[in-house]
């Protein structure tokens, strides 16, 4: 198990890849993000990026990670409450803290591009 910190005005995505690397992580996937953005890029179902002006509180994140690339989704509330999710994209920058438990596998994973969906889909070695 990875338990780690990203810190403020970090980007979470890099801040998960960068933990990736330092941890010579292949395979892993993503338990929980606790924490907080002032900036969200989220990338919604029907592909449309959305820019959201903070503060929010990470309500709820999962994901996966492979040895070339994450896969997380994310939901985040304001100041009344009201959530929004989607596709963790760069761009949504850490506000306090972003703490994030990762658990190996032993399966190796890898995201390889699936004509079908026009997306690198995870493929399990």
């Amino acid at each position: 198990m990875i338990v780690s910190r990203i810190l403020p005005n970090e980007d979470l995505k890099k801040g998960i890849e960068n933990i990736r690397v330092k941890n010579d992580l292949k395979s892993g996937i993503i338990l929980c993000i606790v924490g907080s953005l002032s900036h969200a890029v989220l990338r919604m179902s029907n592909s449309d990026e959305k820019v959201f002006k903070g503060p929010f509180e990470i309500v709820s994140a999962e994901g996966t990670i492979a040895e070339n690339g994450i896969h997380v989704h994310i939901a985040i509330s304001d100041a009344d409450g009201a959530v929004f999710g989607g596709h963790l994209k760069t761009g949504c920058i850490v506000h306090t803290t972003a703490e994030i438990c990762i658990m190996e596998v032993d399966k190796p994973l890898k995201r390889v591009f699936d004509p079908k969906t026009g997306y690198k889909e995870l493929v399990i070695r």
